[in-house]
């Protein structure tokens, strides 16, 4: 058989020489093997991964424009989503209240710095809306009313923007026969 009759037998002759590496090969990629991290863990802090590395971005003046009038439109959105007219949000209104007795003058506080009306319903006033309005003290949405009652036992409720209606979350809660929660208050004789 010659090496026309099989081309194949030369190539792999060729193929079994050994082949000749420049000197310090082997150590050079060793050497860089070796300062690679291991498999799963993360790469030193000299090396910045992708997501960390600096990007530019580029703006042409309306398209900066764009922007700034789309943030201004979301921030405007997220200031006064709560304060539209009729809104019913309850987390609109905390629920911070209290009724003090002193003598016969009780005092009816509640804290709804979003509030535009507070008032207090109850036995006392026949629970009209309209008889007993808080009000506001400035600055900090503290509304407030005094209330000259005789000794006895009242149920009463904060009505917050006239359709919200609170109880006093530093009283004692009881339920009316329409299901609604009220609180109750206690005035002692004097």
């Amino acid at each position: 058989m010659t090496d026309r009759e099989d081309p194949l037998g030369g190539i792999i002759e060729i193929l079994r020489e050994p082949a000749e590496l420049k000197p310090g090969l082997t150590e050079r990629v060793m050497a860089e093997i070796d300062r690679l991290p291991p498999a799963g863990v993360l790469a030193p802090s000299g090396q910045v991964s992708w997501w960390r590395r600096p990007w530019t971005i580029r703006l042409t003046p309306l398209r900066g424009l764009g922007l700034a009038a789309g943030l201004a439109v979301l921030v405007l959105a997220v200031y006064f989503g709560g304060r539209r007219a009729g809104a019913r949000a309850a987390p609109d209104v905390p629920e911070v209240g209290l009724a003090a007795t002193t003598g016969r003058a009780t005092q009816f506080v509640l804290v709804a710095p979003e509030a535009s009306a507070v008032s207090v319903v109850g036995d006392f006033n026949d629970w009209s809306m309209s008889a007993t309005p808080l009000e506001r003290a400035p600055g900090d949405g503290v509304w407030y009313v005094t209330v000259p009652l005789a000794p006895g036992r009242y149920r009463y409720a904060f009505v917050v923007n006239g359709a919200i209606w609170r109880s006093d979350p530093e009283a004692p809660a009881a339920e009316d026969e329409f299901g609604r929660a009220n609180s109750v208050l206690t005035v002692g004789g004097s």
